[in-house]
């Protein structure tokens, strides 16, 4: 059963139904769970037999000489204790690999959720808030389930053994010893809920740091470059200081659930001393009996204060389950859905857009069509709409009004996964991964060939550097292409996509990054990819979309003008105040230089 079925099934809210969570989550590894009750059990066993052989090691060697008894009773005691050893062992292994291997899973199943959710999640969730989830809050399950669990099952069942070693020496000295147990229970309660909204705002609160010091990480260029050092010092000190403070306050509660229990369980113990000697001095009961009760009443107080750390652990992991529950209940993209053999014909039928946080409309009333194989460029201000038009081509959002259709159908209808598998972009943003110069343009498609990694990399003109790199194709680049140039950056996201052979083609300021030349370059490499495609071409710089099938000029989510490049300067408007201040700006350089 996948994590995501079980936190839609399951109900939430209580701590049974949280219990219910975890056995759901152990219960494709019965065997071993039940291998490690049954060593639990026979942990218990070996304590209940320390606490019954003292009877014999007081009343049968101290009190009537008896060393018969002495020589069986120490070989006794090396083999329980043996055998103790041995059954702890496969007991904390046993749980400890079931923990990681259910940690395993659960963090793969959330890297795929997280992998599966819409732009819309991710636009509002921090990505330090995610990781942190992934990793540190999920590592905490592993010993909720290792060790929180594997104590429930180890404490519930010694104190159940000695309890009736204690109840058949003397049932109403046990009684008397019990009284404490209730007192126990409730304030094992009570600091419960206290620890468990400790705990959560605990996980929130590493969350804030592991976002701090992702951002550091990704931004250190820019926070080296504006001098920002001391102000993310002192972010980052703040967040430590309330993580401290919490975390102490936490440990406060933990360690009051302990002093509790000493507490508690020195008051039993006292009465039950006063109670007992009177018995024993009176005859009543022999010292052997009473020793053998105090041994299995203080071998059971024991395990009682444990379970209130087990208690106070299950809360975190409760607290994990609601973290976790927020991803796995969010709605993923709707990958399925019509296949579609896609040409490239687009059509835009008065289509609006609002992002989700936003008041305003990104879009407005947009009509537009695109044919296969004409190149279509959209100009305008920053803020126009321009790149909210393509996102929407890709599905990364739906229209909030309006429909879009590609090749006449729905593109609600159409499975995403086909539809974004004809879809090449390279945009502004360049995003590479920590891999080699090979594996970052193989991305645009994962079967193709060494001989056609190369072949797209000629194409954008990216293979002569790559080639005087220290180990050619096989060059790691850093987490996003760090370690090579950004025009070098930009001509490795051209090859990733000429390499996926697309039928619809986005360039979002494509050739931004590069020089006069390598631009010249590229832009050869563009126009014989382009040809037979539907291309989608969002510039700043004119120059570069001249030759575009139409442009489309776009103000406030509008479309305002539309034309070839000559019918939109004869129209005037903002496309020629765009080509003017980019003109009179080309010309004043030029100038400049003479």
């Amino acid at each position: 059963m996948s994590l995501e079925t079980i936190f839609k099934g399951a109900k939430r809210g209580t701590w049974k139904d949280d219990l219910a969570i975890f056995w759901l989550l152990s219960k494709p590894y019965l065997p071993r769970l039940f291998a490690a009750m049954l060593c639990s059990l026979v942990l218990s066993g070996i304590n209940g037999a320390i606490a019954w052989g003292t009877k014999i090691a007081v009343d049968d060697i101290l009190i009537t000489k008896n060393i018969v008894y002495l020589y069986f009773l120490t070989i006794g005691v090396v083999v329980l204790f043996l055998f103790k050893g041995i059954f702890a062992f496969c007991n904390n292994y046993l749980m400890s690999s079931i923990g990681a291997k259910i940690v395993r899973s659960i963090r793969q199943e959330v890297y795929g959720k997280v992998i599966s959710l819409p732009l819309s999640f991710h636009s509002h969730t921090s990505s330090g808030v995610v990781v942190s989830k992934m990793l540190n809050d999920v590592g905490i399950l592993q010993g909720t389930v290792g060790f929180t669990i594997k104590d429930f099952i180890v404490e519930i069942a010694t104190v159940i053994v000695l309890a009736g070693v204690a109840v058949y020496r003397k049932w109403d000295l046990a009684l008397l010893s019990f009284i404490v147990v209730p007192l126990m229970v409730y304030s094992i309660a009570r600091l419960g809920k206290r620890m468990k909204k400790t705990g959560m705002l605990t996980r929130e609160l590493i969350a804030r740091i592991t976002t701090i010091f992702n951002e550091t990480v990704q931004g250190v260029k820019i926070i080296k470059a504006f001098t920002m050092e001391g102000a993310m010092m002192g972010r980052s000190e703040k967040a430590q200081a309330d993580y401290y403070r919490n975390s102490m306050r936490e440990i406060r509660i933990n360690e009051g659930s302990s002093l509790i229990g000493e507490v508690l369980a020195g008051a039993g113990i006292a009465m039950i001393m006063f109670y007992g000697f009177n018995l024993v001095v009176s005859g009543q009961m022999t010292a052997g009996d009473f020793v053998s009760f105090i041994v299995a009443v203080g071998l059971m107080y024991t395990p009682l204060k444990r379970l209130s750390r087990v208690h106070n652990n299950f809360q975190s992991g409760r607290n994990v389950l609601d973290r976790i529950g927020e991803i796995m209940a969010t709605e993923s993209e709707k990958m399925i859905g019509n296949e579609l053999d896609v040409k490239g014909d687009i059509v835009f039928d008065n289509v609006s857009f609002i992002y989700p946080t936003a008041s305003g409309k990104a879009l407005q009333n947009v009509n537009l069509s695109v044919q296969h194989g004409n190149i279509v460029a959209l100009v305008g201000y920053s803020g126009a709409g321009k790149s909210t038009l393509v996102d929407l081509v890709a599905g990364f959002w739906y229209p909030t009004e309006g429909t879009i259709y590609i090749d006449g159908k729905d593109i609600r209808t159409l499975s995403l996964h086909s539809l974004r598998s004809h879809i090449g972009t390279v945009t502004q943003d360049i995003m590479l991964f920590d891999d080699t110069v090979k594996e970052n343009i193989r991305f645009g498609r994962p079967d193709a060939t060494d001989e056609e990694v190369i072949e797209a990399a000629k194409a954008a003109f990216a293979h002569d550097f790559i080639m005087d790199m220290p180990q050619g194709y096989d060059t790691m680049i850093g987490e996003r292409g760090v370690r090579i140039s950004g025009g070098q950056k930009q001509r490795v996201t051209i090859a990733r996509a000429i390499i996926r052979n697309p039928s619809i083609l986005i360039l979002d300021e494509a050739t931004s990054s590069l020089d006069t030349e390598s631009e010249h370059q590229v832009q050869k490499a563009l126009e014989q990819l382009m040809k037979n495609r539907t291309t989608i071409v969002i510039a700043h710089r004119l120059s570069t979309i001249q030759n575009a099938s139409r442009i489309i000029v776009m103000s406030g989510g509008r479309v305002i003008q539309e034309g070839t490049h000559d019918e939109l300067l004869t129209q005037g408007g903002l496309y020629q105040e765009l080509y003017n201040m980019q003109f009179m700006s080309t010309e004043s350089k030029e100038e400049s230089k003479i």
